[in-house]
This record gives C-alpha cells, sequence and structure tokens, in this order.
C-alpha cells in the first residue's frame, strides 16, 4: 500500500513490530560502521603505511559524504519510494564494504569508505521516514526511543566487534562482518517493510546538492590538514573562506530555489532548530572521542585492539538506559529539560576525560562513558521527536534526512575539529622538545615504533595533553548546545507529532 501520509489509529499496520526490527537491523550496520574502524587504527597505519592525516581520512570520509548525500537521499525517497531508496542503500553499502575489505592501500580503502557513505546516506532517512510512516502518533515517541536505541547500540559496540575481529582474524573482517547483516535485512524487508512515498515530490536540487557537499567536504579538509600545513596556512585559510562562502551561497541558493533541497524556513521554528542543534552537538562529542580514545588506550594504556574495544563498551550501557526512558521524562518534564540535561551529562563526561593520564585507572574511564552515552541517550530521543513532530507529513523523508544530517555531519565535524586538536597539540609539544625524528614527531605510533623508551615516554605525555585540549572543547560545545536548546525548545510535556511548521 503507497502511502502519503502519517498512518492513523485506525489503520494500524499489525507488522509494525516486525517492521521495527527490519528497520533496527539495517540501522545497526550504520552505527557499527562509524565506529568499528577505530581500533583498527594502529594496524591499518602499520599494514598499509598509513599517515595520520589518512587514518583521519579513512574515518571521517565516510561521514563526509554521508552527510553530503543524505538530503538528496531523502528526497529520492521520498520520490521513488522509501522502501526502494532502503533496498538501493543496503545493496550500495555491501559493495562497499566488500571493496573496502579488499583495498591494498588507503587511497583505495577511502574510495570505497565513500562508496559506503552513499549506501548509508540511503538508509538511514529511510529506516526513519518508514518508521514515521508505520506507527501512529501514540506509538512513535517508544518506536523512536528503540531505534534511537540501536543506532546508539551500534556506535557504542564498533569497537568491541573491531577489536574482536583484529584479534582473532584481520583488518578486512571489519568490513566484511557487514555482509550477512545486509542480507538478512534485505531478505526480511522484502516482506516486512511497506512501501511510501510522496506523489507530488519536486525534482532533484543539483545545485543546492552540489553547494552544500562542495562547502562540507572543503570545511572537513582545511580541518583534517590544518594540523600539518599550519592552521594559518593561506591554503587552509582559503579553504575555510571557501567553505564559507559555499555555504551562504547554499543558503541563498535554497531561498529562491523553485524545488529546495532544504526548506530553510524550517529553521525558523525553535523546536526544529534547537533539537537539531542539541543531536548535532551530541555527536560531535561522541564521534571526537571515541576517535582519540580507541588510540589512547592501545598506545598510551597498551591494550590490544580487543581490550580496547571492551573498554569502550560502558558507553553502550548508557545509551541502552538513556534512549528509551527519555521519551517518558520528557513527557513529565518537558523538552527544554531533558535535551539540555542531556548535553549537560555529555560535558561532565568530556570534563572527567582531561583527569585522565597515563597512569590512570579504567573506572576513570568506564565512569566518564557511561555518563557519555545517557547524556546522548537522554538528549537525543526526546529532540528526534521533535525534529520529525515539526515536519509536514509529505516530507518525511527529507525530514529525517535533515535529522540524520545533524548527526552525521556532527560527528565527521567532531573527528576533524577534535582529531585536528589532538594532532597540533601533540605536534606543539613534540616540536618544542627538539631533536626528535620527524616520524615521532608526526603521530604516536611513529614514536612507538622507534622502541625509544624516552621518546615514547614524552610522545604518550604529548597525546595525553593534546587529548585533554580536545576534551575541553568538546565540553564546552556540549555546554553551549544546552544553552541553546535550553532557552529555545518549548516548555511542552509532550511532543505532538501533527503540529507542523508550513510546508
Amino acid at each position: 500500500m503507497k502511502r502519503n501520509s502519517l498512518v492513523s489509529s485506525d489503520a494500524l499496520d499489525p507488522r509494525r513490530w516486525w517492521t521495527l526490527a527490519v528497520l533496527c537491523l539495517s540501522l545497526l550496520v550504520i552505527g557499527l560502521d562509524n565506529t568499528i574502524l577505530n581500533v583498527a587504527l594502529p594496524t591499518l597505519q602499520r599494514d598499509l603505511d598509513a599517515t595520520s592525516s589518512q587514518l583521519q581520512w579513512i574515518v571521517d570520509v565516510y561521514m563526509l559524504v554521508f552527510a553530503g548525500v543524505l538530503l538528496t537521499a531523502g528526497s529520492l525517497g521520498d520520490r521513488f519510494g522509501r522502501k526502494r531508496a532502503l533496498t538501493l542503500g543496503l545493496l550500495i553499502f555491501g559493495f562497499g564494504s566488500l571493496g573496502s575489505a579488499l583495498a591494498e592501500d588507503p587511497a583505495q580503502l577511502i574510495v570505497m569508505r565513500a562508496v559506503m557513505g552513499v549506501g548509508g546516506a540511503f538508509i538511514m532517512p529511510s529506516t526513519l521516514s518508514i518508521l514515521t510512516a508505520t506507527f501512529p502518533a501514540h506509538e512513535r515517541g517508544k518506536a523512536i526511543g528503540i531505534w534511537a536505541g540501536f543506532s546508539g547500540v551500534g556506535i557504542a559496540i564498533g569497537p568491541v566487534a573491531g577489536g574482536w575481529l583484529i584479534e582473532h582474524a584481520d583488518w578486512s573482517w571489519i568490513f566484511l562482518v557487514n555482509l550477512p547483516v545486509v542480507v538478512a535485512a534485505l531478505v526480511a524487508g522484502r516482506w516486512l517493510v511497506p512501501e511510501s512515498r510522496d506523489e507530488s515530490a519536486p525534482p532533484l536540487d543539483l545545485r543546492g546538492f552540489t553547494l552544500s557537499f562542495a562547502s562540507l567536504t572543503t570545511l572537513i579538509w582545511g580541518l583534517i590538514e590544518a594540523p600539518g600545513r599550519g592552521w594559518t596556512d593561506p591554503l587552509i585559510l582559503a579553504a575555510f573562506a571557501a567553505a564559507l562562502l559555499m555555504l551562504a551561497l547554499f543558503v541563498w541558493w535554497e531561498r529562491r530555489a523553485p524545488a529546495p533541497m532544504l526548506d530553510v524556513a524550517l529553521f525558523r521554528n525553535p523546536r526544529f532548530s534547537a533539537s537539531s542543534a542539541a543531536i548535532s552537538l551530541a555527536f560531535f562529542a561522541l564521534f571526537g572521542m571515541i576517535f582519540f580514545l580507541t588510540q589512547y588506550l592501545q598506545m598510551v594504556r597498551g591494550y590490544d585492539a580487543l581490550e580496547a574495544g571492551l573498554r569502550t563498551l560502558p558507553v553502550a550501557v548508557g545509551l541502552i538506559l538513556g534512549g528509551p526512558s527519555s521519551a517518558k521524562l520528557a513527557e513529565r518534564v518537558g523538552l527544554r529539560v531533558v535535551v539540555p540535561l542531556g548535553l549537560v551529562l555529555v560535558a561532565d563526561a568530556m570534563f572527567l576525560l582531561t583527569l585522565a593520564d597515563a597512569d590512570s585507572g579504567y573506572g576513570l574511564i568506564a565512569g566518564m562513558l557511561v555518563l557519555l552515552g545517557y547524556g546522548i541517550g537522554t538528549a537525543m530521543a526526546p529532540a528526534t521527536d521533535a525534529i520529525m513532530g515539526s515536519l509536514p507529513d509529505a516530507k518525511m523523508s527529507v525530514g529525517s534526512a535533515i535529522n540524520d544530517t545533524t548527526r552525521v555531519a556532527g560527528g565527521a565535524l567532531g573527528v576533524a575539529v577534535l582529531g585536528s586538536l589532538l594532532a597540533s597539540g601533540y605536534r606543539g609539544d613534540m616540536d618544542s622538545l627538539g631533536g626528535l625524528p620527524d616520524v615521532a614527531r608526526d603521530s604516536l605510533a611513529g614514536a612507538l615504533a622507534l622502541g625509544d623508551p624516552q621518546v615514547v615516554a614524552a610522545a604518550q605525555d604529548a597525546f595525553v595533553s593534546g587529548m585533554h585540549a580536545a576534551a575541553l572543547v568538546a565540553a564546552g560545545v556540549a555546554l553551549a548546545g544546552a544553552l541553546v536548546a535550553a532557552v529555545f525548545l518549548p516548555s511542552e510535556r509532550r511532543v505532538h507529532a501533527r503540529e507542523v511548521v508550513p510546508a
């Protein structure tokens, strides 16, 4: 049955909870692949002879392409069918996973990770828009809470799965593990996922897509390359200026385009804009933290890949506890309390990380991760429900794509910004020592490879110092998001899905 509106309570699909199971299965590989790679970074650096900036690109290109294609993918889902978009995304994602497993150098891996990002961009908005079309308003908050929980769990267990595969197989299996999940989702989705579309969907906004993708790509490139070239390098400054110019052109075009990819008027709704900002900033902290924490655990604390992955698992506990319970909490005390509370907890977790050093006990890290996961789970589910409740019925796919873009773009910027702050701090401390080999000044992995105890100790101290600086920035960003949410989110105690901004 083709549907173009939200489901009514008298037309409930009896398969809807099975549909949710397939959507969560599809979403699991997306969340998993956002973080499964992090524990493999030291192995990839050794086996593929990758530089520090190449490692950042291997992680970030997936999220960069993901975020850049999301809005267009959501529009295509509206026009040609959301189930079809989900199926296409799973096929592309599977192909990219196989290609990544077969990569022989960093460049090949970066390209195939980009392909995976295209697939993920079709999968993620399709899952949320199908969910929104399938569940009635009174069940939607619970369903979104489960959906958000699976998204977070995939992100959280990625390092554990990656560590186990690195220790018992090789790094190619961190990509091959996606294939059975993709096949299962394709087979189950054939019978359990209903189709829906917007028959009056407008044509694609190719100019808007080009400007938005180019702006984000240029910004990420500048952030990743700045530590190596210098933050005041003319090329880096030109990249930042070009990104800002293209962003301004994008907004200008979207306000005038006959069929805009992004209706910028949506951001006039405080519920929509503040919730989007909250999600983006929460994932900024999460993805940036996981990027450098897995390296800290392996190269400073000396854990192997599996041990490091297992020690990131407490974040999943926090997400599981925070996500499903936050909808009920929001009904009792309101969005204006719950979303800022979640972001304050994220900031507290980042402040805790600044207490860690080369000799810290694991209890500090475990407590930080539980607090971080709980904070993100608490903020994410009600903020997501608020975003979807602010949208016209016919724009569910594009709306969910905007929601997904905020989180993935936030994550990509988190890896780029916090990773670059860490790299800059590390290189600054190492340069101040003088007389060190270039390989030690470039990365902690290079210093460890030299085997000189004094160089290793200095490099580990420099890494921890850079990590502290990055964590402080992440805490500040989360607190800024909490302030925005507290000021602009409505105080009502329930999100009404039918209250939307004008189309």
